[in-house]
């Protein structure tokens, strides 16, 4: 603990505010908060203030309308957004989502926040048209706005059952230090630049 900490603090010379900005995935759904991989984060970097302002169900519209409160709530120094799943999972039109989520990237520059743009991608029985122009909508905002775009956690997790709950949707127990390990070095670089 006392290591990672270490190498933490050689690559990052200040004490960060960051808000996770997400849905069930980064909300724990299905387990205890301390089980999910936003806790195990902070757990391992317990010298950064990591708020979770994830909602299991919420879509980019209802992140966007929580957003405001959030930011007046603390100054972050990174906002990461994870949000999407359930617009796709309703079929919300892809032009509707790049809405909110460019509006979402905005404010969240707006209130001095760097942002980290975690991709989101639908299942394939949507067909290919909406799932590419659904997948299109996060390199389409991390190329306009200059940001990084952290491929989707979930498709390493996914395939494999013993990763998953019994809905076939979410990640289990198990997945969560996985998650966790993915989403480590992009957190830790957004936050050195």
């Amino acid at each position: 603990m006392v290591v990672v900490s270490t190498m933490f603090i050689s690559t990052s010379s200040y004490a960060a505010t960051i808000l996770i900005l997400g849905d069930s995935l980064s909300a724990g759904y299905g387990m205890s908060e301390e089980q999910g991989w936003v806790q195990l984060l902070r757990n391992q970097y317990p010298e950064h203030d990591i708020i979770n302002g994830s909602v299991s169900g919420e879509t980019t519209a209802g992140g966007l309308r929580r957003l405001p409160s959030l930011l007046d709530s603390s100054a972050f120094d990174l906002v990461v957004v994870e949000l999407g799943g359930n617009d796709g999972l309703r079929g919300f039109p892809p032009n509707k989502l790049k809405s909110n989520l460019t509006k979402i990237i905005e404010l969240s520059q707006d209130n001095g926040a760097k942002v980290l743009l975690t991709e989101i991608m639908v299942p394939p029985n949507y067909g290919p048209r909406y799932t590419s122009m659904f997948n299109d909508v996060y390199h389409q905002l991390a190329d306009e706005f200059d940001i990084e775009l952290v491929p989707f956690f979930m498709l390493e997790i996914a395939p494999n059952p013993n990763l998953m709950q019994r809905d076939g949707i979410h990640p289990n127990v198990e997945a969560q230090p996985r998650i966790t390990q993915w989403m480590q070095p992009w957190i830790i670089n957004a936050l050195k630049k």
